[in-house]
């Protein structure tokens, strides 16, 4: 979906640092270690991580449902920044999710992978876990409206 140019360039308007810093300047009430940090960006993928500590535990002791569907909706940001730019109105429109099986406490990843960007719409999915990729906890589908004014 996203091609490098004849002259090398990915089509990224934003890499890992310039997602981190507008994420801080996005959501300033936030504590920096409570923002999930990108640490990968690249044509049609980002990745995630965020420290976990016991305010992101439910009853029995695993990662809550609201921290991984934040999680979901932050790597679904990332990912459409990433392609289309600092646009802090790109709002989510839908997210599904899929809890696969509890999510131990640990460092919470996300993998974000572009299924469309379209004019008015992108669509990612959102793979989660802590123990290993292999055994996700969470799989959530998140779909962003890009405003008109987006650079194209």
């Amino acid at each position: 979906m996203i091609q490098t140019s004849p002259t090398g360039e990915t089509g990224l308007r934003m890499d890992a640092a310039a997602l981190n810093a507008f994420l801080a300047r996005a959501f300033p009430e936030a504590e920096a270690a409570a923002l999930p940090r990108v640490t990968v960006a690249a044509p049609g993928r980002v990745a995630l991580s965020q420290a976990t500590s016991s305010r992101n535990l439910r009853p029995g002791g695993v990662i809550s449902g609201p921290t991984l569907m934040t999680m979901a909706d932050t790597a679904a940001y990332a990912l459409i920044l990433a392609h289309i730019g600092e646009v802090a109105m790109a709002v989510t429109t839908s997210l599904t999710i899929h809890f696969l099986r509890p999510c131990r406490p640990g460092e919470l990843q996300a993998e974000a992978t572009l299924l469309r960007l379209g004019r008015r719409i992108g669509t990612c999915d959102v793979l989660m876990w802590t123990e290993n990729r292999d055994r996700a906890a969470a799989k959530a589908t998140v779909a962003y409206a890009i405003p008109e004014s987006a650079p194209r």
